[in-house]
């Protein structure tokens, strides 16, 4: 494929050459070869294909067959009831996510007995920790016969109160759900925001979802490319018999903290040498303070190696920040939440955390590497809204949190650019012989940045194959033909896309 008349890193007119599924050659007044497929840029920006360093696939595919919850599109309990109301006309479950206190307070078995009494409801909270069922629920789970976990919340009494703490694994089990939801919507939507690969930090992955992951991949269903960080056991892909072109890697060892039931910390330790000498790096979730420089501590105590990072840092002041430089390790963050969540961090996250949330500029500064993901389905998985969040950092009520940690559009952009085992490293550039993960905009830049939207992505083309176009790109196409050069587009075959909770993760 020939891309012509783009704008690459500030200049245009360039064409760029794919072959073999990498850019062949860039330049000026580049000539289509007998049959070969162009695509006429118009001036567009052409990117790097985005990746989002922090993201749960199959949650956010079960997403589409789940009711809302919480904010914003529910808000108090009323609107709860009538969101489960209008749940209960199909299937047997009703499954509810993005459940947050402000809606209707603390929610257990008997709460959501009296909004929905003679079916089986689980609810999962915005921050993934927790699943709340009612009775019917946990007398499908035997939660009073027997079954039982770490994590089932019970009474003074013994009996259960509905409320599971990180048990998605043992709750799918119970529920007897082998088969996974499709990725093909995930990988259409995702590649309409121009992404091209993602990392999933699920830390429960495993062999199987490995091979899912690999059968999504290489079945077209999922247009991305893959990290996939997970249990210790997770094996390489190559050990599934998996060639290294079809685009699915192990990541990090994922290793999940909750201030209330910390790790002991020689445990932690232990599991981060154990990686090390496995060869891989370790993704710590961390979004309080305590978790933070427990982390950071153990880092510390264990060495650190090329890859180590913290997922989240939702609460990193000065001197803790100073830690994270000394101990070389790199920060995703999700600038999203600042967004989504900050009118109500700005009630529920005391006062001398929130000028530490979900930094910017503060890990720049002291050389902490940054990376961008937007921990989808818990945030909304567009990654422009992200980057816009980070330029502007502002509520959805209007409240700016932490004005000293702005990023310029081009940081911002560059937390979502970096390699996909390197975030918060420099950014991806276009040059010959890299693979040809590219998003090409409907303008240049200069335009581009000043909104930071989804909506002038043209086109996404992932190892040189076009996986999303936008239905209007012919337009663009009869447009350049009539201001000068022969262009044609040829479409390929491609479908127009379209414990406790931490209360600053929640």
């Amino acid at each position: 494929m020939l891309i012509q008349g783009a704008e690459i890193a500030g200049t245009f007119p360039r064409d760029l050459r794919i072959a073999g599924g990498r850019i062949a050659a860039i330049g000026r007044g580049l000539s289509a070869a007998a049959g070969e497929p162009t695509l006429a840029a118009a001036g567009g920006a052409l990117l790097p294909g985005l990746h989002d360093h922090h993201v749960h696939l199959f949650a956010l595919a079960a997403l589409q067959s789940s009711v809302r919850c919480g904010p914003p599109e529910v808000n108090d309990a009323a609107a709860l009831a009538s969101a489960l109301a209008g749940a209960r006309a199909s299937g047997d479950w009703i499954r509810g996510v993005g459940y947050f206190e402000s809606v209707a307070g603390d929610l257990d078995r008997r709460r959501l007995d009296a909004l929905v009494p003679d079916r089986p409801v689980r609810i999962q909270h915005r921050s993934g920790a927790l699943w709340i069922l009612n009775s019917a629920g946990g007398d499908r789970l035997g939660l009073d016969r027997g079954a039982d976990a770490p994590g089932v919340e019970r009474d003074a009494e013994g009996r259960a109160t509905g409320r599971l703490f990180r048990l998605d694994a043992w709750l799918r089990e119970r529920l007897g759900e082998g088969s996974r939801p499709s990725l093909s919507g995930v990988g259409r939507r995702l590649a309409r925001y121009g992404v091209t690969g993602v990392t999933d930090a699920t830390p429960g992955n495993a062999a199987a979802e490995l091979s899912a992951f690999v059968e999504a991949v290489a079945g077209g269903d999922l247009r991305q490319r893959v990290v996939v960080m997970g249990q210790p056991s997770l094996p390489p892909a190559s050990c599934l018999g998996v060639d290294a072109g079809v685009g699915v890697e192990r990541g990090a060892v994922k290793v999940w903290l909750a201030e209330s039931e910390l790790l002991p910390f020689g445990e932690l330790r232990r599991t981060i040498e154990s990686a090390h000498r496995d060869g891989r790096p370790v993704a710590v979730h961390c979004v309080t303070r305590t978790e933070l420089v427990f982390a950071v501590a153990a880092f510390a105590a264990a060495g650190s190696v090329a890859g180590d990072r913290i997922e989240h840092a939702a609460v990193a002041p000065p001197e803790v920040v100073e830690l994270l430089a000394d101990t070389s390790l790199t920060v995703v963050t999700q600038p999203n939440f600042i967004r989504e969540r900050g009118d109500a961090y700005a009630e529920r996250v005391e006062p001398a955390d929130r000028p530490w949330l979900y930094r910017g500029r503060g890990f720049l500064a002291a050389g902490v590497p940054l990376g961008g993901g937007t921990d989808a389905p818990f945030g909304d998985p567009d990654p422009w809204r992200a980057m816009r969040a980070a330029v502007d950092r502002r509520s959805a009520g209007g409240l700016v949190l932490g004005p000293g940690e702005l990023l310029s559009p081009e940081q911002a952009l560059a937390l979502f650019t970096s390699p996909a085992h390197a975030p918060g490293a420099p950014p991806r550039r276009i040059e010959v012989g890299a693979p040809a993960d590219l998003c090409l905009l409907d303008r240049p830049w200069r335009q581009a940045h000043l909104e930071l939207t989804s909506a002038h992505v043209a086109a996404t083309l992932c190892g040189g194959r076009v996986t999303w176009w936008r239905g209007d790109l012919r337009g663009v196409a009869r447009q350049r033909r009539r201001e000068g050069p022969h262009v044609v587009v040829r479409r390929q075959a491609v479908e127009d896309g379209a414990a406790r909770c931490d209360p600053v993760h929640q």
